[in-house]
């Protein structure tokens, strides 16, 4: 559910994000005034929900099961056991979800290039089995690099940080601890800091996924994550890592807010009516 209210924000962060990369601008005034504009912010959607489907879950559940396994062997869970590991199991999620993630940015942005540069998949099914017969298994993963980091960095803003803040909230403003005004603003919180932290590894995953050889030499523009970040800073400048970040932002911070809402409304409930 949190997915599929934030994917036409990622939809526009990959498309502005990938623009650049053609030394081109996306302009979503200009999108909004062509015919079926609306729901081609959901390309990609199948792929999007598969992804979340293993990476969420990988993400959350090790989170919960590594957390309460260090709180056994160390006696307590504070802050740097949070951060050590959200990062791991971040990892380990992104490492799993990867070959949906290409499929994602792929889907997400082949309807915005030139009609000759297209793949025209057909769906998430699709571009995954073409992907493997066209490019081989190992494509699956040539973003994993940036995609693993960023999860870590993700593991540690979101996870760990999220309980910070909402202890904040509760103490200096209020905001009673884990009702929705407090996941809410924590959330948001939340999604700013690892949002800013993390763009320029998602530039990088979103072109290292989504590029193709170039047709002299036959070798790929973007081999690694430091080659990336340097090459895109030295030819476009350094911000154009941050190319798509509002929508970016709203994509993280939205799925943020609507996840864990969502989450401690089912909670609420199930406490409310079934304990």
């Amino acid at each position: 559910l949190g997915w599929m209210i934030v994917h036409p924000f990622n939809t526009i962060a990959i498309r502005m994000n990938l623009a650049s990369m053609r030394g081109d601008t996306y302009s979503v005034a200009a999108m909004m005034k062509k015919p079926n504009w609306l729901p081609g912010l959901y390309d990609g959607l199948s792929a999007g929900i598969w992804r979340q489907v293993f990476y969420a879950t990988t993400r959350f559940g090790l989170f919960e099961t590594f957390r309460d396994m260090l709180h056994q062997y160390r006696g307590k869970t504070d802050f740097a056991s949070r951060v050590g590991v959200g990062a791991v199991t971040g990892g380990i999620a992104a490492y799993v979800s990867c070959p949906c993630e290409v499929a994602v940015v792929r889907l997400s942005n082949d309807s915005n290039l030139p009609a000759a540069e297209r793949r025209n998949y057909k769906g998430v099914v699709d571009a995954m089995t073409r992907i493997a017969k066209e490019e081989g298994i190992g494509t699956f993963w040539r973003g994993s690099n940036p995609f693993v980091f960023r999860a870590m960095m993700v593991g540690v803003f979101q996870v760990a940080t999220l309980d910070q803040f909402k202890q904040i909230y509760d103490e200096y403003l209020g905001l009673r601890y884990n009702t929705v005004p407090n996941v809410f603003c924590a959330a948001m919180t939340s999604g700013l800091i690892y949002s800013v932290a993390t763009m320029p590894l998602e530039a990088a995953k979103n072109r290292m996924t989504s590029q193709k050889p170039d047709p002299k030499t036959g070798q790929l523009p973007y081999r690694g994550i430091v080659q990336t970040l340097s090459k895109v800073a030295a030819d476009e400048g350094f911000f154009a890592l941050y190319n798509g970040f509002l929508p970016y932002y709203l994509r993280c911070g939205g799925h943020t807010v609507s996840m864990f809402v969502l989450v401690q409304i089912i909670r609420d409930f199930y406490r409310s009516n079934m304990v």
